[in-house]
């Protein structure tokens, strides 16, 4: 993409360097830690030197992180702040640092199972973000893969203590589980088997001599990854499923505990359900108001809905077409955006939008590497089944996975290294603050005119309500509470919830089954999008409130560059910091 950052432009160079603090060197020196401790973190987070080992997923490396945890609690106890960073970056990490050890001592890390979010994907898809342009970055795959058995072991062993204390994930995870264990397990089809014998590895692999030791590395490891995954399967089969739960519902306490992790607040949960009741039905009046603007007087939202579908210029068919309007709508948004409601820094200009090798159904963004050789990537999870794709639909998707989305707030971040420390730019991630902003985000391209069409409108309120309806299920289901009489009455449980998600979610049912069973296996987090972009919404009307009691003109593109610059953090510590 052509560098369009103007001349003059603020954030095309770097600021004036701070001068790092004593807190900076606890953050900088449990940031190594971290890198050592989960090699897989480092390969995320853009760092060098890791890329080669796995992380240890048994018993001994979780308490091994837990105790960095409590180590760089100590420390930070007995540091004052020197400055406005310093305080954000101690109540950052005293608010962060002392949930994850929450979630270990609850015994949360040792069970995580699900389908979208646990050691069965991640250890897969690491490998999407490993460098791969080099004879040397083939021989660090082929290094992990390799390492890859004993990671397996590892947490197999975690999965069986976990359950040794009556801690066992859902029995539809540890299905779905056994199934995406058993497709990466197969030596025809498995990733691994793809992976190594592709494209990428063919144009660096030469036919020399030391290209065919790293060739032959490389399948062994791979053999190495089906096996371990094959044993995997067999044991979530045979040892985890008999002692797997039958009701999906964590229930309250758990879910008070994971809700303040996804949100990096505290939120009264029974308000929150009735907020996303009330949400929902005014995102759904919008919506049919819309409808018969684009289907005529009396029209469904179904009835507009179908109208769009059939408009020919609003199809695309196949991944490549979808990749590369994607591409096109994203570079668009960056073009128009910057100079104007956002300075954006040259390095993030970059933008690369990718269709995965995986074929889940989710759609996600990955950050750019520290030093932005990694560029940040928006990811689509194609379904095998799903070949046609409607714009109208999606282009708020790029909006949220792109600009001024994750890849706005993540690059910047990244961008800061002038004043932000490396935990406070890479390794500091909360999924209210983040997904809460790309929410924000979506939202705010239509406030300022990018969705005009009402087709791009309608998809957008598509995105907001079924947001909104996963703040009803997630809380409904796992809270067990009574659910309204239109979606069945009594208690909320995994029925009700598909027939609402259906009634509620425009998309393909191998999309929305994937979602229900995400929702129902990572409590906690799909509401976070939405809960999270009301919090962002009430800080910046506290902050407008703000600034016309004193006499002044809210600056929303100020407003947004500072809040950005804060980097990801608990939506408790961005409110106190911007206020």
């Amino acid at each position: 993409m052509t560098d369009t950052t103007p001349s003059g432009n603020p954030a095309a160079a770097p600021a004036v360097t701070r001068e790092p603090t004593a807190i900076d060197a606890v953050a900088e020196a449990y940031t190594t830690r971290l890198a050592e401790l989960d090699p897989f973190q480092a390969t995320a987070m853009g760092l060098t030197g890791y890329d080669h080992l796995v992380t240890d997923l048994s018993p001994a490396g979780h308490e091994a992180r837990a105790e960095a945890d409590r180590a760089v609690l100590r420390e930070l106890d007995g540091l004052e702040p020197v400055d406005d960073v310093d305080r954000v970056t101690l109540a950052a990490m005293r608010e962060r640092v002392g949930l994850q050890l929450e979630l270990h001592d609850a015994g949360e890390t040792l069970a995580s199972l699900n389908n979208i979010a646990s050691p069965v994907q991640e250890l897969r898809d690491v490998f999407d973000l490993m460098p791969t342009g080099t004879v040397e970055a083939w021989e660090n795959v082929a290094a992990r893969l390799n390492g890859l058995p004993g990671a397996v072991d590892g947490y197999m062993a975690s999965l069986a203590e976990a359950a040794s204390r009556g801690n066992v994930a859902a029995i539809r995870q540890v299905r779905i589980g056994v199934q995406q264990s058993r497709e990466l397990a197969d030596a025809q089809t498995s990733f691994f088997t793809t992976f190594v014998q592709g494209e990428e590895a063919a144009a660096v692999l030469d036919d020399s001599s030391a290209c065919s030791l790293v060739r032959a590395e490389l399948e062994r490891g791979a053999t190495a990854a089906r096996e371990a995954y094959g044993r995997l399967a067999d044991f979530l089969e045979t040892t985890l499923a008999p002692q797997a739960r039958t009701e999906d519902a964590v229930g309250r306490e758990r879910y008070a505990l994971l809700s303040r992790t996804f949100l990096g607040a505290e939120v009264d949960l029974d308000e929150t359900y009735a907020w996303g009741l009330e949400e929902l039905a005014r995102v759904v009046a919008e919506q049919e108001e819309i409808a018969q603007r684009i289907a005529g007087p009396g029209a469904s939202v179904e009835d507009a809905v179908a109208a769009l579908d059939a408009d020919p210029a609003r199809t695309l068919r196949g991944t490549d077409a979808l990749r590369s309007w994607m591409q096109e709508t994203s570079d668009a948004a960056i073009t128009a955006l910057n100079g104007t409601h956002f300075d954006i820094p040259a390095p993030v200009l970059d933008l690369e939008c990718m269709i995965a090798p995986t074929q889940t159904g989710g759609i996600y963004y990955t950050p750019p590497s520290d030093d932005f050789s990694r560029p940040g990537r928006m990811w689509w999870s194609v379904p095998a089944d799903v070949t046609e794709f409607n714009t109208w639909r999606e282009k708020t998707t790029v909006f949220h996975e792109g600009v001024p989305g994750h890849h706005l707030q993540c690059g910047q971040a990244v961008y800061a290294r002038a004043t932000l420390n490396t935990w406070r730019r890479l390794a500091c991630w909360v999924s209210g603050h983040g997904e809460g902003w790309a929410l924000y985000a979506e939202r705010l391209m239509a406030d300022l005119g990018f969705l005009e069409d009402d087709g791009d409108r309608l998809g957008m309120l598509d995105a907001q309500r079924m947001r909104a309806a996963r703040v009803v299920l997630d809380i409904g289901v796992h809270l067990g509470l009574p659910a309204p009489e239109e979606w069945g009455g009594g208690t909320w449980d995994a029925d009700k919830a598909w027939t609402f998600l259906r009634a509620n979610v425009n998309m393909p049912e191998s999309f929305v089954r994937f979602e229900l069973d995400r929702y129902l296996g990572w409590a906690g987090q799909a509401p976070s999008y939405k809960v999270g972009q009301r919090l962002w919404e009430q800080t910046r009307d506290a902050a407008r409130a703000a600034a016309e009691a004193r006499g002044e003109t809210f600056d929303v593109k100020a407003f947004h560059e500072r809040a950005l610059n804060l980097g990801s953090v608990g939506l408790d510590v961005l409110r106190g910091a911007l206020a």
